[in-house]
């Protein structure tokens, strides 16, 4: 007897294999979609982990802030160009504070430190059009505050920031405060909005928003 021996036709071949090549593009497409959907994720954290790192520091920073009475009288003859100061603008804060941490055992430096925080075109080639945060510090107490130090960027792309100072006195947000003027010499404020205008994950004008609370708020007198 024989036995016929039948195989897949043509047709039935090129149905499997379409089937088959159906099934691995979906599946390369679902894979596609999870690591994008990760990317995706993984950039929001890091977005809102830098936004959050940024403000935390500047609120520990600002919150240390301080003014003295404690210099020679013969050096800074005008109590204006004393080396302790507040001068907050609405886009820019100047001040002198508590908070420097050392990095070196041996290095001659203390607690003390200058900080000035201000938005400015980012110096990185192909980024000259990217406005970052930057931070400017100066360890060196006794120097010109506006002078000297080391400045980094505390946050790329930033649009603006904006500051407001609390008169506990008036019970209202001001947008300046300087102490080298006699009305504010002797006290700073008790409280410092901090918001940055940066764009979110979606590429929209985002705003993020913290407050310091300033512990030394009266000026530190001399003995």
């Amino acid at each position: 007897m024989r036995r016929t021996i039948r195989g897949f036709t043509l047709m039935e071949v090129m149905v499997a294999v379409a089937i088959t090549a159906l099934m691995g593009t979906m599946v390369a497409m679902a894979f596609q979609t999870g690591f994008r959907a990760k990317e995706l994720v993984e950039g929001e954290a890091d977005h809102y982990r830098m936004v959050r790192a940024a403000l935390n520091r500047m609120a520990r920073e600002i919150g240390s802030a301080y003014v003295s009475d404690r210099y020679d009288p013969k050096r800074y003859r005008d109590s204006n160009d004393r080396p302790t100061n507040f001068v907050g603008e609405r886009d820019r804060l100047l001040f002198t504070t508590f908070a420097h941490q050392r990095l070196y055992t041996d290095s001659k430096e203390s607690d003390q430190s200058v900080v000035e925080y201000f938005v400015e075109s980012s110096t990185e080639k192909g980024a000259r059009s990217r406005q970052d945060l930057k931070r400017r510090e100066n360890p060196n107490i006794g120097e010109r505050m506006d002078r000297g130090g080391t400045t980094d960027a505390l946050f790329e792309g930033v649009k603006k920031i904006e500051f407001a100072y609390w008169d506990s006195e008036r019970k209202e947000w001001e947008d300046e405060w300087d102490t080298r003027r006699n009305e504010k010499k002797s006290f700073l404020p008790t409280r410092v909005r901090i918001t940055i205008f940066a764009l979110d994950e979606n590429g929209k004008e985002a705003r993020y928003t913290t407050q310091a609370r300033i512990m030394l708020n009266t000026e530190l007198p001399r003995f």
